[in-house]
């Protein structure tokens, strides 16, 4: 009977504080008051974050507990992947009482965050209207967005030039000499890559077409939601041709018009992504190659940030950009845009044999080609020597290890097919702008 009565009394006293703007992090730390024997005790941990009324934390009190609002999606693996980082930064450097609604990408902020008393808030501002409930808060804003609809704050995002650099050099390994954009026009994301795209093929001198943004002639963007438009676009594409979709459902929404379509990918429309969603990308009818964005890193950085503000720092209000982690090669674009077969047997040969401690001999000893020859066709569908497709692959191969394993130095080398681990640093450093040794530390902070 007396547990029935604790029951009741528990309930309605967890309806009276959620009522009262408490979140499920108050509601935690609240039970486990009561289970402790102290409800008076539970009530004023609660009272207590309230004592200082709205707007800025009071800085410099020991072992404040800040109260952080989360304006982030739940719906795609990137939103997903910014909360994973935040939830890392908070688990490592104490905690934070969270509020966090529900919501959809763009989606106005719940009409009950502007009677909500926190300290800081850490948003995805995709647009003004958004941005103008926010900035009536007057307190920290760290922006997880490339909109930049809010100004004067720090914002966190994916540098989307590397993004583009990542795709054409992609693309470029695979003999491609067409390139397309798929985009999305509610997005700046989406711009910023289709406009990195653009910049580095003009530099190279290739074909590049452009749907969901102004394209390479400067015209009107088209309807996004226009399936018919982005068929056509595609049927019209010349072939074969290499498309990065701006992100993965937009990738899948290709190969599924490519397959209705009777399109074949990747021979005639070789598709790649980003976000690298594992369930969009491999539910595909074609599974979708796709590039990682540091999405854990970005919401950690935001973290990072939204934590000195919080403290009394000035943090700059400027841009805070994170290179992508690599690419996830899948069917989608596990292909050869190539007529020389020949080059294709040698191609082959180094995917299969590059760890192996292969030369470029090995090689002439496969195919029917000179050197001179070999190298000239390098040239001309690659845009770069045997000697460094087989650097290429040593050194990604390289990477997955530093990233997957604990294994020495050394080993990672040797397995990488490097006679001399003096001579792989140097070449990681030189490729990745970083030791072996510190990219291996990075990553190990996001897994």
């Amino acid at each position: 009977m007396s547990m029935s009565f604790y029951t009741v009394g528990l309930r309605f006293f967890t309806v009276s504080v959620m009522l009262n703007g408490y979140d499920f992090m108050d509601w935690v730390h609240l039970f486990a008051e009561i289970q402790a024997g102290s409800l008076i005790r539970g009530f004023h941990s609660l009272k207590g974050d309230r004592m200082n009324g709205i707007g800025a934390p009071i800085h410099g009190e020991k072992n404040k507990r800040y109260r952080v609002a989360l304006l982030i999606e739940t719906s795609n693996a990137y939103a997903r992947g910014l909360l994973q980082g935040i939830y890392s930064y908070v688990r490592e450097h104490g905690s934070w009482s969270t509020f966090f609604p529900e919501q959809s990408r763009g989606d106005l902020p719940p009409k009950n965050l502007t009677g909500w008393r926190g300290d800081g808030i850490i948003a995805r501002i995709e647009n003004d209207r958004i941005a103008e409930i926010v900035s009536k808060l007057k307190i920290p804003v760290v922006d997880v967005s490339a909109s930049q609809a809010m100004q004067g704050i720090p914002w966190v995002e994916t540098q989307d030039d590397s993004i583009a650099q990542l795709a054409v050099d992609h693309f470029l390994e695979r003999g491609f000499r067409n390139f397309a954009f798929c985009g999305d026009t509610r997005f700046a994301w989406s711009r910023y890559r289709c406009e990195g795209m653009k910049r580095l093929l003009a530099r190279q001198g290739h074909d590049f077409f452009a749907f969901g943004d102004a394209d390479g002639e400067g015209k009107e963007s088209r309807s996004v939601n226009d399936e018919k438009q982005l068929t056509r676009w595609l049927q019209k594409l010349p072939k074969p041709v290499g498309v990065l979709a701006c992100y993965d459902i937009r990738g899948r929404q290709i190969i599924e018009i490519c397959q209705r379509n009777h399109i074949a990918v990747p021979e005639q429309v070789a598709v790649l992504g980003v976000d690298n969603d594992e369930l969009v990308c491999n539910l595909a009818e074609t599974p979708l190659s796709s590039i990682i964005p540091n999405a854990k890193g970005t919401g950690y950085l935001a973290a990072s940030l939204l934590s000195q503000m919080l403290e009394g720092e000035k943090v700059e209000a400027k841009a805070h950009l994170l290179k992508p982690l690599g690419i996830v090669t899948r069917h989608s674009t596990d292909s050869l845009a190539i007529d020389d077969a020949q080059l294709i047997r040698a191609a082959h040969y180094i995917r299969e044999h590059a760890c192996s401690g292969i030369n470029v001999e090995d090689i002439l000893r496969v195919v029917p080609l000179t050197r001179r020859v070999l190298e000239a066709r390098f040239k001309k569908y690659f845009g770069h020597s045997p000697h460094d497709a087989i650097q290429r692959v040593r050194l990604r191969r390289a990477e997955e290890l530093l990233k997957e394993t604990d294994l020495p130095l050394a080993t990672v080398a040797d397995r990488a097919g490097f006679i001399h681990t003096e001579y792989f640093s140097v070449a990681f450093k030189r490729w990745k702008e970083i030791s072996p040794s510190a990219y291996r530390s990075q990553m190990r902070s996001l897994r």
